[in-house]
């Protein structure tokens, strides 16, 4: 079994050493030590690590990547099966995360480029700040109408 070093690591992941450090402290991915003390991982690290980085571009916590990853085998390369299992589960966040931030790209331009940046008193949107009545924050993108 071939174990990389955390420099090695780090050049193949493209993760900063300090953020492979964090990883592990965190409970993301694991290492072995060698009797000097050094860290060691093994290859199949490489795609955990490139699934934190993926779920972190898109905006996933680091508690849901934690609870994703702990339903990998920790002692074992995770199949193309443990990876669809894990997919499965993620499909409705995900779905609803594209939803989200469609309604916002949609929306957002939209209401900056009237000029007047404010939903109490947007005439278009929000006459009479209808919209306080559905609750706090952005109500247009968290909870649109249904059409």
């Amino acid at each position: 079994m071939e174990l990389l070093t955390i420099s090695d690591m780090a050049a193949r992941s493209g993760v900063a050493q300090s953020a492979l450090r964090f990883y592990e402290k965190e409970g993301l991915i694991t290492s072995t030590r060698t009797s000097g003390n050094q860290r060691r991982y093994e290859r199949h690290e490489l795609r955990r690590i490139a699934f934190i980085r993926i779920a972190q571009q898109v905006g996933v916590s680091l508690e849901e990547i934690r609870s994703a990853l702990a339903a990998l085998p920790e002692n074992r390369t995770p199949t193309k099966t443990d990876w669809a299992r894990l997919s499965a589960r993620w499909q409705r966040k995900l779905e609803e995360r594209i939803t989200m931030m469609e309604r916002l790209r949609d929306q957002l331009t939209g209401c900056i480029g009237c000029g007047c940046l404010s939903l109490q008193r947007c005439s278009l949107i929000n006459p009479h700040d209808e919209l306080a009545s559905r609750g706090e924050g952005p109500q247009m993108i968290l909870n649109p109408p249904r059409e």
